[in-house]
């Protein structure tokens, strides 16, 4: 715990001692404090379904049928250029995108950034990430993505630079930040058609050479689009973008220490990790693993406005958290909680997803792999007394899961064997993606892509991501039907056996069947029948 401190006089330095006993000494005494509430364990919601989680059995039928990959589903990506790159027009000018959000929010603006640029026949400057307010992590595209291969590959659809050429070089983040800039585009609506890029963008090129469009986050429709410009989007995101080496090693690494024989070993710093021992070559012996996107971070608890069972001090937290962070504009407040879980807008807790798996067969050998399962420092602020105008900062340690290992441990009793990067890479081999947040999610995505399984707990980024990506490479992906969830979880007379055939049948053709794309869903989520051709005689 790391506590910083700020020496007013002694009146101050006395009111931060009486502070701290009533802020951190129901921590030693197991009594609840309403600022700190949030570092009390929770207790267990569904205890009855849980114990008998914990002695199920499976069948080895079951099991076979859960591990079996997805059949052939009568779909094979379409990745052709439309255009060689000697058949490409002349340019019409620079186009600069500024992307803001997390990694899978970029990745989808750097494959709209792609499209625009075709659309307008443009030269497109390697998008420029904006630093994520929240991980203030400062990492470049060419800090993620191998530059070379996402260039190469789209050599014959469109034109990339790595920098503007020096008469454009004033053409900055800066620049456009200081001052209304007549190259900036700053009001393109969000989803956008097709049309009012060639309307609005297009003349500033034409009269500028160079537009810089900012933000660009959601902002070219799904709807009304050429196929081709369709196919370009699917090829960015599904083949262009590529992480980088350093990133592929680490990501290759944790796979094959998922699925060979390992051991524990102690790092230099004293830090347990698991070390492969076997030599992976064969290809002989090799296990599966699921891996899981818990989804279940303060934000998401909060702007649920869901019971987490945590009791009013919790409740009481959450809200004071949403005021803080949304000004209380949280629309899921206005419903109670029995109505958001019949809606099914309430995230799956860990406990709640280590129910889901039991019940869908896996069982306590099942190796799981914890994705986006990182280490924050949490701070708070608080007057210390009337009496005393300053405002003290306190840091604690958390995990990034809301209610850090009180509630991890539930899911951990059902899959002992789970890992996370920091139990299956020494922090020599994590060196490189210390404290960068993009970097971390990136590792995250590859192990993901390479899991047998992939489920999220709930909707968002990261699960978006994943369904489109694995649909698009026919991978078993579980999408958790959150609606029938919902109702289950708040039954607390249900038997085990009425549980597990309840969520049986809820998760039919929910495992990676193909869905198609509806009008305004998203093509990076539903790539199907947009980015993939019918295979003949299948």
């Amino acid at each position: 715990m790391n506590l910083h401190r700020h020496h007013h006089g002694g009146a101050s330095f006395s009111a931060l001692y009486f502070i701290l006993l009533f802020v951190f000494a129901p921590l030693r005494h197991g009594s609840s404090s309403p600022i700190m509430s949030e570092l009390n364990g929770p207790k267990l919601r569904h205890s009855r379904l849980f114990k008998s989680a914990l002695q199920h059995h499976v069948s080895d039928e079951q099991l076979s049928d859960l591990w079996t990959p997805l059949s052939n589903q009568g779909w094979k990506p379409f990745v052709e250029s439309t255009v060689t790159s000697s058949s490409m027009p002349e340019s019409s000018g620079y186009i600069q995108v500024f992307l803001d959000g997390g990694l899978n929010q970029q990745r989808m603006g750097i494959c709209d950034a792609v499209a625009i640029a075709k659309i307008l026949n443009a030269t497109l400057v390697i998008p420029y990430l904006e630093v994520n307010p929240v991980w203030q992590d400062t990492s470049t595209f060419e800090d993620i993505f191998d530059v070379d291969h996402f260039v190469n590959l789209l050599k014959d659809d469109i034109s990339i630079i790595r920098e503007l050429p020096d008469e454009y070089a004033w053409s900055t983040r800066e620049y456009y930040a200081s001052a209304i800039r007549s190259t900036r585009v700053k009001n393109a609506p969000l989803h956008a058609s097709l049309n009012w890029y060639l309307e609005n963008v297009y003349p500033v090129l034409e009269s500028y050479g160079i537009a810089a469009i900012s933000p660009f986050s959601h902002r070219l429709a799904f709807d009304n689009m050429p196929i081709e410009i369709q196919r370009l989007r699917c090829k960015v995101n599904f083949e262009a973008l590529v992480f980088v080496p350093h990133v592929r090693s680490l990501g290759e690494a944790l796979v094959s220490r998922l699925r060979y024989p390992i051991v524990e070993s102690i790092d230099a710093v004293g830090t347990k990790y698991l070390r492969q021992v076997v030599d992976t070559k064969s290809g002989h012996g090799a296990g599966k693993f699921v891996s899981l996107h818990l989804r279940f971070d303060k934000d998401m608890a909060a702007h649920s406005a869901c019971d987490f069972g945590g009791g009013k001090a919790e409740k009481l937290a959450l809200a004071k958290y949403r005021q803080t962070i949304w000004q209380g504009r949280v629309m899921n407040s206005r419903f109670t909680d029995e109505e958001l879980r019949n809606q099914g807008r309430c995230p799956l807790t860990p406990e709640e997803i280590g129910l889901l798996l039991a019940a869908l067969g896996f069982d306590n050998n099942t190796r799981l792999y914890l994705a986006s399962h990182k280490v924050e420092i949490v701070s708070f602020k608080c007057k210390l007394m009337d009496f005393v105008s300053v405002i003290q900062t306190f840091d604690y340690i958390s995990t990034q899961v809301y209610g850090g290992e009180a509630r991890i441990s539930a899911l951990r009793q059902l899959f002992p064997f789970m890992e996370d990067k920091k139990s299956l890479a020494s922090s020599a081999e994590r060196s490189q993606i210390k404290g960068k947040a993009s970097l971390s999610a990136a590792v995250d995505y590859y192990v993901s892509m390479h899991s047998d399984i992939f489920i999220s707990a709930s909707p968002g980024n990261m699960h978006n991501a994943m369904v489109g990506h694995r649909t698009y490479l026919n991978l078993k992906t579980i999408r958790p039907n959150m609606v029938l969830l919902g109702p289950i979880f708040m039954n607390k007379s249900m038997s085990w056996s009425d549980f597990q055939q309840a969520v049986v049948e809820g998760q039919k053709n929910r495992s990676g069947e193909i869905k198609e794309r509806k009008p305004k869903q998203s093509i990076y989520t539903y790539p199907v029948p947009d980015c993939v051709c019918q295979q003949l005689g299948v």
